[in-house]
């Protein structure tokens, strides 16, 4: 059995497109000189390069004249080596045939080599494949969309898990599995695989399953099936199991929204009381006392995490508590999650996230604010995961001297202007990624912090005048 991790996808890749579907386009003349018909084609590319080695990715379709053949059998060699779906060769201007030598060569190399005619351009065959994909793509979409729809209403039946996988197995063509704690099949639908598929499934599901910061998911073969294991919610949680006879590009996708579905059915027969603390931890974000809920939460230490991202479906903040191993999570503006004791933050592919420092339950409503100040500090760097960090030698500054100062300071700048010069400090004088964060032009950035330089008579390129303002913006007013 071959395992691979795989992570989760909100929608399916571009599906590629067999040779054969480009070469039934009559229009287009091709013919297939050599190598099998079947092959899938990822995209596509023209290249006049003796060698093209360097420039392919593997699974084009490599479009050349000839202009630099040199070495027919060395260039089908290159092409094979760097991957390359099939060869599409232009006969004329430089060719009236395409020479034998690389008929032979692709032949022995098993390279499909197609002949363009002198009337079809190159562009006419790569229009024609990007319109099969994308019709491809569409259709995979469609689906998707529709496998959607079928696992979200079997979720609203009498016995939601069993439905789910019942129609999670429909839409794969296959068998699908929930694996206990235990490691034991607790439900499965669809086509029973043989017993070597089987047990190299349950094999997969035991690396997604009890490891502490294992993979969330993971794909191999075993049998003669296409196998993929997903875990549900935190380590040591259900498991679920996919197998079939092929994997389509959005079936991974489909299964994603099946394993927020079965993350949410099984939650409550993980976590005991979970309403009750869910219920206690709104009240907490929303601005209750933290004296009259702490009762309802454990000493701690716990962790506030902000977060933003996500696929855009109503299961997405859900998704991401499982998966960070809590069930107290408010999906408002920006995720609020409360991880609780001994519970890893770890980037979430898709989201970006602010964590806070472990504290107690009486002091949540400083974590809240160091959780949102490190989410922005995340947004502001394009970093998947930000930590709150200590205040250090800032510490040591009375905060009301720190405001007073920082208020004579800062009083020439308009709150943009403050904005601007707060985002370009905290990216080390970075034009293009300051007015990425703030989503103006690059010279709008400049203009805004020439003005600031002059209205408050300060060289910006100074690391002392640099350091001033930074504490400065960090104390005032509306600091954040």
């Amino acid at each position: 059995m071959t395992v691979t991790p795989s992570g989760p996808s909100s929608t399916p890749p571009a599906p590629p497109v067999p040779l054969a579907a480009l070469l039934a386009r009559r229009e287009l003349g091709l013919r297939l000189l050599a190598g099998p018909g079947d092959v899938a084609l990822h995209w596509v590319h023209a290249s006049e390069m003796a060698d093209p080695y360097p420039y392919l990715l593997g699974g084009e379709l490599l479009l050349t004249a000839g202009v630099q053949l040199a070495d027919p059998a060395r260039f089908a060699a290159r092409v094979v080596e760097a991957g390359a779906a099939a060869l599409g060769f232009g006969v004329t201007p430089v060719y009236d045939t395409v020479p034998p030598e690389l008929v032979e060569a692709c032949v022995r190399h098993g390279l499909p080599l197609i002949e363009v005619p002198p009337g079809t351009p190159f562009t006419a065959v790569a229009r024609a494949l990007w319109r099969l994909m994308a019709e491809a793509r569409l259709h995979e979409l469609r689906r998707v969309a529709e496998a959607q729809q079928s696992l979200a209403a079997a979720a609203a039946r009498p016995a939601p898990v069993p439905a789910v996988l019942r129609a999670l197995a429909s839409r794969l063509g296959g068998w699908a599995v929930l694996y206990g704690a235990d490691g034991g099949v607790s439900a499965a639908a669809g086509r029973e695989p043989p017993e070597e598929a089987a047990r190299a499934l349950a094999d997969l599901a035991g690396v997604v399953g009890p490891r502490p910061g294992g993979p969330a998911s993971a794909s191999g073969e075993g049998g003669g099936l296409k196998l993929a294991a997903y875990a549900l919610g935190g380590d040591g949680g259900p498991v679920l199991g996919v197998a079939a006879e092929r994997r389509d590009p959005g079936d991974h996708t489909v299964a994603g929204v099946a394993v927020v579905l079965l993350s949410l059915l099984t939650a409550p027969h993980r976590a005991g009381g979970a309403p009750e603390r869910a219920g206690a931890l709104t009240r907490l974000l929303l601005g209750a006392s933290a004296a009259g809920e702490a009762a309802a939460l454990s000493p701690g230490p716990w962790t506030v995490v902000h977060a933003r991202g996500g696929d855009g479906t109503p299961f997405a903040a859900a998704a991401l508590a499982a998966a960070l191993g809590t069930d107290l999570v408010d999906d408002g503006e920006a995720v609020r999650l409360l991880l609780p004791p001994g519970a890893a933050v770890t980037a979430r592919p898709g989201w970006t996230l602010g964590a806070s420092a472990p504290a107690g339950p009486d002091g949540l409503a400083v974590a809240d604010a160091e959780a949102g100040r490190a989410l922005r500090r995340a947004e502001a760097i394009r970093a998947p995961l930000v930590r709150h960090r200590a205040d250090g030698l800032a510490g040591l500054v009375d905060p009301a001297e720190a405001a007073a100062h920082a208020r004579v300071l800062l009083a020439p700048l308009s709150g943009p202007q403050a904005e601007t010069l707060r985002t370009w400090l905290s990216l080390h004088g970075g034009w293009d990624r300051t007015a990425a964060a703030l989503g103006v032009h690059r010279n709008t950035v400049r203009q805004r912090i020439a003005r600031c330089a002059a209205l408050l008579d300060r060289d910006l390129d100074d690391p002392d005048v640099r350091m001033e303002l930074w504490f400065a913006l960090r104390s005032g007013p509306g600091a954040q």
